[in-house]
Parts: structure tokens; sequence; C-alpha cells
């Protein structure tokens, strides 16, 4: 009995080797139903799949991308400079633009084409055209020109930049450090922001975006979600890169530049001449203001409409909040051709429509009574067009 209980111990530790050794030898047996020899556990996985499963929004970036990165462009000024030793050298700048027409016309960034003695764009098949200039509009930092297409070149649309609202989604396609085609998303941050650019000069009526605008964007089109342009990305936040707050031209102000334009009109900006700090609610009362507030004029410029209609500046300053001096007893704008002046932008954009020569009406407050008046609009000064 011992005897066969050993054979029997012998006989399935026989059958236990047989069985691993086969095993080993054959090591699909050892693989998940779907693996292979040919295709190890550490393999990448091979995907098949009926569809991408992107999310709506997703697909409306990549359809305005696809739509709208044809027309976008990159732009290279060249600036002749002399140098130490008094040699003429070329220096070059870039930015960005969009094709607005199938005829070659593209709206880019004043500051873009700025003392350039020569420009050229490239499309993104990475043809080449030398452009001309055919209008600079520094007082909005708008600049439109011209290349002639050697075939049929993609354009985009303009949309509504007057009736956008905080929150909507934005798109921004540019050129940023030279890297061609780059999409950018975000929302409308804010809107009529004012911002001072490096020469000093303001650029009213902003919109903010969070969208990311770096170097090379400018020009570049801000695009809302249809893919048709609201804006047309101009200036960061600071020195540096960016930080998520950036800042577009509406496109509202190159339509009116491009009504000029192919009107013939000389291109011309009007001046009404005056510096302005809106003040409402309880700062507005505790200046013996109305609690609805306006623009309270700062500064009258010498010689301009407001000066000539007699508008007033402050009679004094004081000190609000303990940091921010603000002239008071001057006039203050209530109402400019009928619309409350109830945001800091108002003038520039009751200005937007109108030429020099033009008349504009203003209501203002002023020792305590509301005073109509009507003013026959000046020229911009060449600076500050």
């Amino acid at each position: 009995m011992k005897k066969y209980r050993y054979l029997i111990m012998a006989a399935g530790m026989a059958g236990v080797f047989i069985y691993l050794t086969t095993l080993a030898h054959s090591p699909r047996k050892w693989l998940s139903p779907t693996a292979s020899a040919e295709s190890p556990l550490w393999a990448e996985p091979k995907i098949v799949a009926k569809g991408a499963g992107l999310g709506g929004d997703e697909l409306n970036n990549i359809e305005i991308y696809k739509q709208s990165r044809q027309a976008t462009v990159h732009i290279t000024s060249t600036i002749y400079r002399r140098d130490f030793f008094m040699n003429v050298v070329p220096s070059k700048e870039s930015g960005s633009g969009f094709l607005i027409d199938e005829k070659g016309l593209i709206l880019t960034n004043n500051h873009v084409l700025s003392g350039s003695q020569k420009i050229q764009v490239v499309l993104p098949d990475l043809t080449h055209y030398d452009a001309e200039v055919l209008v600079r509009d520094r007082y909005n930092d708008l600049g439109l020109i011209r290349i002639t297409p050697h075939k049929k070149v993609s354009y985009l649309k303009m949309g509504d930049s007057e009736h956008l609202q905080v929150g909507q989604k934005v798109l921004a396609i540019g050129n940023p450090f030279g890297l061609d085609g780059t999409l950018t998303t975000g929302v409308v941050s804010s809107l009529g922001r004012t911002i001072r650019t490096e020469a000093g000069r303001e650029l009213e009526g902003m919109i903010q975006t969070d969208a990311a605008i770096n170097p090379g964007n400018s020009g570049g089109p801000l695009l809302d979600s249809q893919g048709n342009v609201i804006g047309i990305s101009t200036a960061i936040f600071g020195n540096g890169g960016n930080i998520g707050i950036g800042f577009a031209m509406p496109i509202s102000k190159a339509r009116e530049m491009l009504k000029d334009y192919q009107s013939g009109k000389s291109f011309k900006r009007p001046l009404l001449g005056v510096e302005t700090q809106p003040v409402f609610g309880d700062l507005a009362q505790a200046l013996k203001l109305p609690p609805d507030g306006g623009l309270l004029v700062q500064n009258v410029t010498p010689g301009s409409a407001a000066a000539k209609a007699g508008i007033r500046g402050p009679k004094q300053s004081v000190l609000v909040g303990g940091f921010m001096e603000l002239g008071v007893g001057g006039d203050l704008i209530m109402e400019i051709d009928g619309v409350t002046a109830d945001r800091q932008d108002a003038i520039s954009r009751a200005l937007m429509k109108k030429r020099p020569g033009d008349k504009i009406t203003v209501t203002l407050f002023r020792d305590g009574k509301s005073l109509p008046m009507t003013l026959t609009l000046g020229e911009a000064p060449d600076d500050e067009r």
C-alpha cells in the first residue's frame, strides 16, 4: 500500500512537470484573450474606434481652426537702420494678419507695419507676396495692406463686436514667437478697456480676453464661436509673455476704416479734445454730482472743439481713496448724441462714426443744471491718428 502511494505521488509530480513544460513552450496560453505572441503586453494598444469621441466644444474649435487657418497670414516688416558704424542694415519684425476678401486685402495692426520700408506676407501654403500699405490708422493701431494673389485665397468674415458679452467664447489665431498657425481659446473677460501703448498713446474700447496672446499674435483675428472676426489681437498686459490678460481692437473700428478707404475718403480722425474720468454712484454723490454720474472732464485741449465750445476743466484736485488724484469742479458729460455716458469709452464709441467737421451733441452737468451743447468736431493731429 505504501509502495502504491509513492507511485501515485510520483505520477502526480510527473504530470505537473509535463503541464508546466507544455505551457512554457506555448506562450500564447499565458496571454490575455486579446493579446498575441506578436503583440506582448507592453506593446502599444491597437485603437479601433468608430469615432474620436470629441465633445461639441472641441469639434467647434477644430472646425473654426480649419476654416480660419488658411486666411491667417504671417507678416514680416523690414526696417533699414544705421548701425554704430553708420552702415545701413535691415531689421525685421513679424506679426500676423488676415485676409478679408478674395482680392488680397489684409487687416493687421499698425504697429506691425510701423516704420517699415518693405512688407512681406507669407500664406499658410508658404507662398510669399510683397504687400502694399493702403491705410495706417495710428489712433486705433490698425493697418490695411494688399497683396496680389496668384490663385484663389481664403478669407474671413467680419462679425459684430458691438453686442459682445463678457463670458462668451473667443478663439485667437496667429503666429506667436514665429510659430505659425497657433490656436488659443478663451472668453471675453471685459469690454471697453482703455490701455496705453509703449508709445504713450491710449487705445480705447478694447476687448479684454484670457485667450493667450503673445508677441507675434499682433494683427491676428479674434473669432467668435461662429468663426466670424470680432476683434484684432493687439496687445498683452506687461512686457513679458501671456499672463491671461490680452487685448483686441473691436472689428467695428476696422469696419469704419474700411468704409473710408472704399469710399475714397481721406482717412482722418475727429477730435473732441477732452480727457475724462468716469464717476458714478457713491463717488458722484460725494462730489455733489447726479448719482447716475458720467464722465468728469479732467483736461481740455487748447484750440480743440471742446475748448471752442467752452467745455470747462477742473478747478482743483482731490485725493480719492487715498491714492487717486481726481480733478473736480469741471463739467460732467452725461450724454453724447443722446446716449448715456455710462462707460469709459463712451466718447470714442460716439466718435467712431464721425468725421472732422461733423456735429456732435453733448449734455453737461454744470453748476447744478443740465446743459445741452452742440460742437463741431476738429481733426486729430497726425501723430494721434
